[in-house]
């Protein structure tokens, strides 16, 4: 999918997270739309004229009196979305807005089909946003002003630039797990380029693991451009590459190091993989290059499971 002009505008964004959204739900055997949770309040006597559906007639049989059933609606979900906004998460680099479709591009897009989802179904949805520092926290709530105000959030993060910012992806989500009060389901959407040594990847996972100890569900979206970052697709002339968030510079021949890159991606990613496995937290890669639709069903099988 491509995002271009037309995301900056909060209807135009809702409306593309509905289409991407019910689009994929038309494919799924059994929607998640079915129904809302509700929980039983108490018998009343019927009125003529109210629908039948409701009639409760095992009661009638025993009482030969019409009595429906009263629920009353309540919140089923707490979802906290937290989105990594380092430099890194800006790549590719995109000149203009038109068409472009940066990892940012791909977490705000796949943040506005959850919300969509959670409104939907009328869950409570935060938004925390970090780089260097956690610079914006919003608890879950349901209501239609606050699911503008992360709306109109995730819009700014498409309308600035981030030059130079650094990522502290496992400070953030300590702090992220103390600021959550209650029981919630914790999406991350970051390209988890803290976890590139040994000692960064113990550092995400004490973090994670730390969300996991206060009752929290975590699904971690590891979002690449997978041909660039992980396949080293480049055509075979020399390059000079800029490090997103130091600014530090390299000039080589990419066929020079690419095996030896891929080798170290790929036992990165398995060991990253088999140690949030080890913890219980669901790790899902997600290239930018595929549909947003990729990221909605680990989403949807987490959710029915803690309901």
């Amino acid at each position: 999918m491509l995002l271009g002009d037309t995301f900056f505008q909060l209807d135009n964004l809702e409306l593309l997270a509905k289409q991407v959204v019910e689009g994929f739900i038309i494919g799924l055997h059994k929607s998640p739309f079915h129904g809302f949770s509700v929980e039983f309040a108490e018998h009343r006597l019927y009125n003529v004229g109210e629908p039948i559906k409701n009639v409760d007639w095992k009661v009638f049989g025993r009482t030969d009196k019409m009595f429906t059933k009263r629920y009353e609606e309540e919140t089923n979900l707490r979802c906290q979305i937290v989105i990594d906004c380092s430099s890194s998460m800006y790549f590719p680099e995109v000149k203009s807005s038109f068409n472009a479709k940066s990892k940012m591009h791909f977490a705000v897009m796949a943040a506005a089909c959850f919300q969509y989802l959670l409104k939907k179904q009328r869950d409570a949805v935060g938004l925390s946003l970090f780089n260097e520092k956690v610079f914006y926290h919003i608890d879950a709530k349901s209501s239609g002003t606050h699911h503008q105000l992360i709306g109109n959030q995730l819009l700014k993060l498409l309308q600035q630039e981030k030059i130079l910012v650094k990522s502290a992806t496992a400070a953030s989500l300590h702090q992220i797990a103390e600021n959550i009060h209650k029981r919630s389901l914790v999406i991350v959407l970051s390209d988890m380029m803290d976890n590139i040594s040994p000692n960064g990847m113990n550092e995400m996972l004490e973090s994670l693991n730390h969300l996991r100890y206060n009752k929290h569900e975590v699904i971690v979206f590891d979002i690449s451009d997978k041909s660039k970052e992980l396949n080293f697709d480049f055509d075979n002339r020399p390059y000079e590459f800029t490090d997103l968030e130091t600014g530090e510079k390299i000039r080589l021949h990419p066929e020079q190091i690419k095996l030896h890159y891929m080798e170290q991606m790929q036992k990165l990613k398995a060991e990253l993989h088999l140690r949030c496995g080890q913890n219980k937290i669901d790790l899902i890669e997600a290239d930018i290059n595929k549909g947003i639709e990729q990221v909605l069903l680990p989403y949807i099988n987490k959710r029915s499971k803690m309901l």
